[in-house]
């Protein structure tokens, strides 16, 4: 696929690759665009960019914009690619781009260049008889997408700002093969039969009430699944010889102040006050842990030091952005902190990385690593960025852990690397996180006494291994759609007595199974077996146990299997059920 740049040049780039991606669907944008035009010349183009999974187009309609509509720009779409338009880059001056956009009266364009510094020359792209100012880059001919789909329109503000005006997005995805489109759209069809919030409300696991948008209730049956996930975190941590500590959810301004936060987070920080005296609501647990690390002269012998916490966190998302457990207000993130001496750093990287691994593999999960590196909004010196930077690469390259480069978007006091977790159709998830810092324990002032006898400064990670509980239940609900393994299932049996004379025979047998730690319900419903059945089905449990008057006289249990070849496992007795479970 050849790519065509701002300086003229042509590259040959593989449409799986990032560049491709970006240059295909930007262009798919840019036909989206000029389809509108065509269809409705009185439209106003504002921004039309790639994004991780296909494109969108904002624009200003003079009208109310209907999926009939729709229809219609795709069909046109259609036409443009057919076309075969070749795309051609030229650049303009400041004024010539002005007086392009004034002639075809393009009020965001012409916000947008008169932002442009007086000196620079503005490259636009064209095809057919559609020109836009654009940096691209694009394919260089529209006949390479085969295969285009709208998918949504929804209400966007122009930039972000709620003050400015409501435009309408258009998104959209394309691609060089139409079988690629079949499966995407499948991958979509799936997805909304695993969505996380409708699961959780069928299954019983979390609600978020109208009285706190992105705030999570969970429920009985949730909350198993929570403590499972929590249980399991605690167990892995005290075996890697991490401390757990809890630190408050509300602190004094500042501290915030002093951990950079303030500066650097504080559009997303709730505050109150206490005293006269201003408070934060913790967004990030690591100032807490600075505090807790300062308590005592620390001596080189101590370290490494892990200090693990379970912290309820709070920030102060758009209301825009919510999405039932992926992206809330509340959530209680499985942080860590460790301090360590210089010379220990590639090995405790190292560390975090084998157990990430160890839980990913616990649940199933294929995932990539990304080196996030320095952002424009950062504090600290460029050495010592470079050596964060480094340990984080020479860690992976020394463990044959390959990864991707992600430019600019570390964290405000460090780069990290992101490990993107890959769910069963094959869609990716952030969720671990290795952060290096040299830039805390400076502002903390943190120190510990080395074999000297002098005061050195310790080296400090932050990381995260499930990302927050609340996310990585609503990533594993839609891995699983909802159908969990045995050992993270909140119910993992429900007998089904075939009748109301074998409720006593179903308690005996309920009372010890739970006596061996099985989570077990008992149907004691009035129903017939094959609706005790399907319903059981319907939720999900892994195993129902039947009861009638054989189990009764031979003490034994009938076993089927929510799913696999073969359902039904047969009658056994009730200790064998336990050892197979165990």
């Amino acid at each position: 696929m050849k790519v065509l740049q701002r300086n003229g040049l042509v590259n040959e780039v593989n449409f799986d690759s990032k560049e491709g991606k970006e240059a295909f669907w930007h262009t798919s944008a840019h036909v989206l665009a000029q389809a509108v035009k065509r269809l409705y010349p009185d439209v106003k183009c504002a921004i039309g960019p790639a994004i991780a999974n296909g494109f969108y187009y904002d624009f200003e309609f003079p009208f109310s914009f209907s999926d009939e509509q729709l229809d219609a720009v795709e069909k046109e779409m259609r036409k443009i690619i057919k076309e075969s338009l070749s795309l051609q880059v030229y650049e303009v001056s400041k004024e010539e781009a002005i007086a392009y956009m004034e002639e075809h009266k393009e009020p965001y364009k012409l916000e947008m260049i008169n932002e442009l510094a007086e000196d620079e020359n503005i490259s636009f792209y064209k095809q057919g008889e559609y020109a836009e100012f654009c940096s691209g880059p694009h394919i260089s001919n529209v006949s390479a997408i085969k295969a285009i789909k709208l998918l949504s329109v929804a209400g966007a503000y122009w930039r972000g700002n709620e003050k400015n005006k409501m435009l309408t997005r258009i998104y959209g995805i394309s691609f060089p093969k139409a079988s690629q489109l079949e499966e995407y759209l499948h991958m979509i069809e799936e997805a909304k039969q695993r969505d996380h919030r409708k699961l959780g409300k069928e299954l019983g696991l979390f609600t978020i009430f109208d009285q706190g948008p992105g705030f999570p209730v969970f429920l009985p049956k949730g909350m198993v699944l929570k403590n499972l996930l929590i249980d399991y975190w605690r167990e892995i941590h005290r075996k890697e010889g991490y401390m757990e500590i809890s630190t408050p959810i509300m602190l004094d301004k500042s501290l915030w102040e002093t951990s950079g936060h303030w500066d650097y987070y504080r559009e997303n920080m709730y505050t109150t006050e206490i005293d006269e005296a201003e408070f934060a609501i913790k967004p990030m647990s690591c100032p807490g842990g600075m505090l807790v690390y300062n308590l005592q002269p620390r001596s080189y012998k101590e370290l490494p030091m892990r200090m693990a916490e379970l912290g309820l966190v709070h920030r102060n998302e758009k209301s825009g952005t919510l999405h039932g457990l992926m992206r809330v207000r509340a959530l209680t993130q499985d942080d860590a902190h460790i301090f360590m001496m210089e010379e220990q750093v590639i090995e405790e990287i190292q560390k975090v990385a084998k157990l990430i691994d160890k839980v990913y593999a616990k649940f199933g999960f294929e995932y990539e690593v990304e080196l996030s590196t320095r952002p424009e909004k950062s504090i600290g010196s460029d050495e010592e960025w470079e050596m964060a930077t480094d340990a984080l690469r020479n860690a992976m390259d020394a463990m044959n852990v390959s990864y991707k480069i992600n430019e600019g978007d570390g964290a405000f006091y460090g780069p990290k690397l992101d490990f993107h977790l890959k769910d069963s159709i094959g869609r990716t998830w952030q969720c671990g996180t290795i952060q290096l810092d040299f830039q805390l324990p400076q502002r903390f002032n943190i120190e510990y006494i080395g074999p000297d006898g002098e005061a050195h400064r310790p080296i400090m990670i932050h990381r995260v291994v499930f990302g927050s509980i609340e996310r990585f239940i609503g990533i594993l609900i839609e891995h699983y759609a909802g159908k969990f393994p045995a050992w993270l299932a909140p119910v993992q049996a429900k007998i089904l007595p075939v009748s109301d004379k074998y409720c006593a025979y179903a308690g005996k047998v309920a009372a010890a199974l739970r006596e061996a730690g099985i989570r077990v319900e008992v149907d004691e419903r009035d129903e017939k077996l094959g609706y005790k059945i399907r319903e059981a089905q319907l939720d999900k449990v892994p195993y129902m146990l039947i009861l009638g008057e054989k189990e009764e006289n031979k003490q034994t249990i009938s076993v089927r299997s929510r799913d696999g070849e073969k359902q039904d496992l047969g009658e056994m007795p009730i200790e064998k059920f336990i050892g197979l479970m165990k």
